[in-house]
């Protein structure tokens, strides 16, 4: 079955990095979207990036455009989430996430596979 496992997750200084990691595993994505998503504490989760696995296209919610940058690995079968200049307001549960090649890659409801998530803090 299809796994999704996020790692690269903890607590970091306003204006450090982080980088998350997503191992995919149970099928072949290559015509996939694999994406990102985060929820902060009482608030609903929200796009934060995606890419097209097959070429390389990425999506980006615009308060992260300039500061984060989602890549993958084909040979690891890995997606990562590059956190730069990080603020408090990025604090959230991070989700790696994966959808069929049809449809919208911001809308968070055509995903049919989920991680666990992992906590990223960015204290002030």
């Amino acid at each position: 079955q299809v796994q999704l496992v996020e790692s690269g997750g903890g607590s970091v200084q306003a204006g450090g990095s982080l980088r998350l990691s997503c191992a995919a595993s149970g099928r072949a994505f290559s015509s996939y979207y694999m994406g990102w998503f985060r929820q902060p504490p009482g608030k609903e989760r929200e796009f934060v990036a995606a890419i097209r696995w097959s070429i390389g296209a990425t999506y980006y919610a615009d308060s992260v455009k300039g500061r984060f940058t989602v890549s993958r690995d084909n040979a690891k079968n890995t997606v990562y989430l590059q956190m730069n200049s990080l603020k408090p307001e990025d604090t959230a549960v991070y989700y790696c996430a994966a959808r069929s090649g049809m449809g919208f890659p911001r809308d968070r409801d055509g995903y049919a596979y989920w991680g666990q998530g992992t906590q990223v803090t960015v204290a002030s």
